[in-house]
């Protein structure tokens, strides 16, 4: 049975069948939660949503909360939160990558303009903010706290390295912020409201950006290595835009005489289809993407560790799980 586009199954029967409730709860409160009397602000706020998702962080807060009673309340209003705030950064990180495609489908800034998906991320954003209200000072807090990384992620991103800096801990780092930090707190939302002991909230929290960092690697790689659209775009498309990921990073650090024609390639944006598919080919059997996968796999090494410390209890297992399948996916 799987229980995402990732294809994970659990093992344990009843914790999957909860999880699968929960995340078919979350999703229904998701909708409702951009809804808008106003029909434009409605079908804008909805768009990612309809697109669907893997819904990944939704799953780290449900499998965190089964450390404790699973059953809270405040539990499910968490996780929509982080899903909310995830989905918002999407709108606005299509902006400033001038995207045209989101999850196999034409993106919010290509659909309408810049200035909708810019403002509908900020409703998405609202709305977060609306739930949190409701659920105490602790979660607002959080909530700030993890704004402030992704924006300082963002950032860090957009100016680069410093000079003297090495690109990929940069590069690293930038994940650790933008998207590692998010996933932490699915985890810790769903670990604190499921009244999980300190101890293991902190686990759990360095598990959920340790697997978080893991995941947006896996996502590099897919994009270099795949042969469809698997990532939920075009292969290579990061290439295409002159986006640095890792394996490229990998393949501008090589000094490789071998490699000086990738490193050529590489440097700026793929617009000539045929230069596309030279880098693409030439990338896919370099040695930065294997490099790139043994660091994805030290990622999620270290994931499994930090996991050694929490009980031995169905969702350690599940997590467990969940670790394997993000680094299988790449291949």
């Amino acid at each position: 049975m799987s229980l995402t586009p990732l294809g994970v199954a659990f093992g344990d029967v009843e914790l999957e069948a909860a999880v699968r409730r929960g995340l078919e709860v979350i999703e229904t409160a998701l909708r409702a939660a951009v809804r808008s009397d106003d029909d434009f602000v409605g079908s804008a706020a909805s768009y990612l949503v309809d697109a669907g998702g893997k819904r990944f962080r939704p799953m780290v807060s449900l499998l965190a909360a089964h450390f404790g009673d699973a059953t809270r309340p405040e539990i499910v209003p968490a996780a929509v939160v982080v899903e909310l705030t995830h989905l918002a950064t999407l709108y606005h990180d299509d902006v400033m990558d001038e995207a045209a495609v989101r999850r196999g489908a034409v993106s919010a800034n290509a659909r309408w303009d810049n200035t909708v998906a810019i403002l509908t991320g900020d409703f998405l954003f609202s709305r977060a903010s609306n739930l949190l209200a409701d659920l105490g000072p602790y979660a607002v807090r959080l909530q700030a706290q993890t704004f402030e990384r992704l924006v300082t992620g963002q950032i860090r991103e957009t100016v680069g390295p410093q000079r003297g800096a090495d690109p990929i801990e940069h590069y690293l780092t930038v994940l650790s912020d933008k998207t590692g930090s998010l996933i932490a707190t699915a985890a810790e939302f769903g670990a604190h409201y499921a009244g999980v002991d300190a101890p293991a909230i902190d686990t759990l929290r360095r598990f959920g950006e340790q697997i978080g960092v893991a995941f947006q690697l896996s996502d590099d790689i897919l994009d270099i290595a795949s042969e469809s659209a698997e990532s939920g775009k075009t292969p290579g498309t990061d290439l295409r835009e002159g986006v640095a990921t890792l394996p490229v990073l990998y393949a501008l650090r090589s000094a490789d005489s071998a490699g000086e024609r990738l490193r050529t390639l590489v440097s700026a944006p793929l617009i000539d289809d045929e230069l596309h598919a030279e880098a693409l080919g030439l990338l896919r059997a370099s040695t930065a993407l294997d490099e790139a996968r043994a660091t994805l796999q030290s990622y999620a090494d270290a994931a499994r560790a930090t996991l050694t410390e929490l009980p031995e209890v169905p969702a350690r297992a599940a997590f467990e799980v969940l670790t394997d399948t993000v680094t299988a996916r790449t291949g």
